[in-house]
């Protein structure tokens, strides 16, 4: 219980840091967010879970075949915003695009060959 708690804790506490540091410098903000912090948070925790290698680095695997799929999110946000959209609408649709094509990945990805 209490290493579940401190998970959160750690977790978040960078999102705090990563949204504080936005409003003063988008730049900066812009960084932080775009490091793979989950993902190396969630590595370290199933490491220190699990001690499996195996399903770390399946897990690194889906996570870059998973990062494709958002790449597109972070376009159209920007994007809508830019043409006049209001910010609900605009990430509604663009989280609605990125699920969609999260659902593309898992029907693409085993008719290509990709282990998810």
């Amino acid at each position: 219980m209490w290493l579940l708690l401190m998970k959160a804790l750690v977790s978040g506490a960078i999102i705090a840091i990563a949204s504080e540091v936005a409003r003063r410098w988008p730049a900066v903000g812009g960084l932080i967010v775009s490091l793979p912090l989950v993902s190396i948070l969630t590595f370290l925790w199933l490491w220190t879970g699990t001690r499996d290698p195996e399903k770390i680095a399946r897990l690194s695997v889906s996570a870059f075949w998973f990062f494709l799929p958002s790449m597109p999110m972070f376009l159209l946000l920007p994007l809508l915003l830019r043409n006049g959209f209001g910010f609900w609408l605009a990430m509604g649709l663009s989280i609605g695009l990125t699920a969609l094509l999260y659902l593309g990945m898992f029907w693409l990805a085993p008719r290509v060959g990709i282990r998810l």
